[in-house]
């Protein structure tokens, strides 16, 4: 696979409304094709035969399939930034749950499309550099607004609240990815229900398990026993 800078830059950006109807063409033809046929398969010749466009146009505006699955990858990228973004931007719950809940289905939805593309994506993505900050970019953006949600939630126990943060964010986008990609399909509400449940309990359980079921609810940094997390060693 071409990971090279030059060999994943399209060749062409529309500055015309027809040139970029074009360049869309190509991209909901090579979605297709490659999730009908797998990435080996989906060639240049067959997303060019789906757009109903000459195999010369499609390399007017990108040099290979590498390119063109770049694209896609970077859209679906922005698109879940974007909803998330979004939800964020919205009012939201009182319940940590339901804030999570949220977070969680913004996600799942953004990976609905098409499970076959998303296994292409997912195992032929190229990794270039500017994709892997974008990645790291998206990450770090929600990583800060989840450890700022966990700072000042009352229903938050947890200590850590960077680590969490990450946990939250890494656990969320990696599961759903994995599981929605994966042959075979699964049912997403319960794929929501479970995973707000795990995350939820996660973050508002009890540091040390006391204080459970009708046990009372401690301030975070209140009976924290010796030798716990920020301890001092005698």
């Amino acid at each position: 696979m071409t990971t090279g800078r030059r060999g994943l830059q399209p060749r062409k950006q529309p500055r015309q409304a027809r040139a970029e109807l074009t360049r869309q063409r190509i991209l909901t033809a090579a979605a297709h094709v490659f999730a009908e046929y797998g990435y080996a398969a989906g060639t240049t010749n067959r997303i060019a035969e789906r757009a109903r466009i000459s195999i010369g146009s499609l390399y007017q505006y990108y040099p290979n399939k590498d390119a063109i699955l770049a694209e896609l990858l970077t859209r679906h990228l922005d698109a879940g930034g974007d909803a998330i973004r979004s939800r964020q931007d919205e009012e939201q719950p009182d319940s940590f749950e339901g804030i999570i809940r949220g977070f969680v289905r913004a996600v799942i939805e953004n990976h609905l499309d098409d499970p076959q593309l998303l296994r292409v994506m997912m195992e032929h993505g190229p990794r270039s550099p500017e994709l892997l900050e974008k990645v790291t970019r998206h990450e770090r953006e929600r990583v800060a607004y989840t450890q700022e949600l966990l700072e000042r939630h009352p229903e938050v126990r947890v200590e850590d609240t960077h680590v969490a943060a990450r946990l939250v964010v890494s656990t969320v986008e990696l599961v759903v990815h994995q599981l929605i990609a994966a042959p075979g399909s699964i049912d997403t509400t319960r794929l929501e229900n479970e995973l707000v449940a795990m995350l939820t309990r996660y973050v508002t359980a009890v540091p040390g398990g006391a204080g459970g079921a009708g046990g009372a609810e401690r301030p975070r940094d209140e009976g924290r026993a010796p030798g716990g997390p920020g301890a001092r060693p005698s």
